[in-house]
């Protein structure tokens, strides 16, 4: 495993290295047949109570260079800062694609034992249900917002407490747009009632696009499109906690701008980051 989280460096680029034919031909095809195996060995493992946090880390792993095997390339910071917090934390970040659930476990542990706050339905995925009932998620249904907060800031608390950290993505759903008036404060609300800290996390995971309708997890691979994932500094929340999470979008939105900037040029279109309650989008 990578285990960044504990090198004196780690911050990571993916090398340059040569892709098959195959691969360079059908980067989705051979990408998703890779991670049916690695769901599969996990879900058999986990079906049977064999399946711990190593094990998760290692699949994840798994994942992570199934990607580079296709030519995807991540580029990943910041790993450092969540390294620095003493005790759980709450991680929030942007939700781009399935990408950052597959491959976060690989970086956060063992510096940070974690789990996720999910869409209940995963927990029906036939084989990878097993996967994510292992590792005690925070399951939300998304149809009825107060049931869900409360969900949240009660099983989110337990975690925190037993030293779990939380991750949270806000957004009511993955898009490769961000629009701050999507991406709600339950992450800094729960790190306050819990009395921890925040990380921000930004994510560029569109790499791995989102597939229609039932099959939106197995969406189009374009290795053309770098993998960005960054940790901004810890934050610890002050009164009502507005503030943590304007900075929060800010970070988001800044890291958004930077890497459209180094990969297809300044766009004219694309939102101020200062700007808040205005959406960058990633498209061309």
């Amino acid at each position: 495993m990578r285990n960044l989280t504990l090198n004196p460096d780690p911050s990571y680029v993916s090398p340059e290295k040569e892709i098959g034919i195959l691969a360079r031909l059908l980067p989705s095809l051979v990408f998703h047949i890779k991670q049916v195996h690695v769901v599969w060995a996990a879900g058999r493992l986990a079906k049977a109570g064999k399946y711990g946090e190593l094990d998760w880390a290692e699949s994840s792993d798994r994942i992570f260079t199934a990607l580079e095997s296709v030519g995807a390339r991540l580029d990943i910071k910041g790993l450092e800062k969540v390294r620095r917090v003493a005790g759980p934390c709450v991680i929030i970040g942007n939700h781009m694609s399935t990408l950052e659930t597959f491959v976060l476990p690989s970086l956060l542990i063992p510096a940070k034992s974690h789990t996720f706050v999910v869409k209940e339905a995963l927990l029906t995925y036939p084989i990878f249900k097993y996967v994510m009932r292992s590792r005690n998620p925070i399951a939300v249904n998304r149809s009825n917002p107060r049931e869900d907060f409360k969900t949240v800031m009660e099983e989110g608390k337990k975690r925190l407490e037993n030293g779990i950290s939380v991750v949270v993505f806000p957004q009511t759903t993955r898009t490769a747009d961000f629009d701050p008036s999507q991406f709600n404060s339950i992450g800094v609300k729960l790190a306050k009632k819990a009395g921890v800290p925040v990380i921000p996390l930004a994510l560029k995971t569109d790499a791995w696009g989102n597939g229609p309708g039932f099959f939106k997890d197995f969406g189009k691979i374009d290795p053309s499109k770098r993998i960005y994932i960054e940790f901004g500094e810890a934050l610890r929340i002050e009164g009502n906690g507005q503030e943590e999470n304007d900075r929060i979008i800010s970070f988001i939105q800044e890291q958004l701008q930077k890497w459209q900037d180094e990969t297809k040029g300044p766009d004219r279109r694309t939102a101020d980051p200062e700007k808040k309650g205005r959406s960058i989008s990633l498209q061309p």
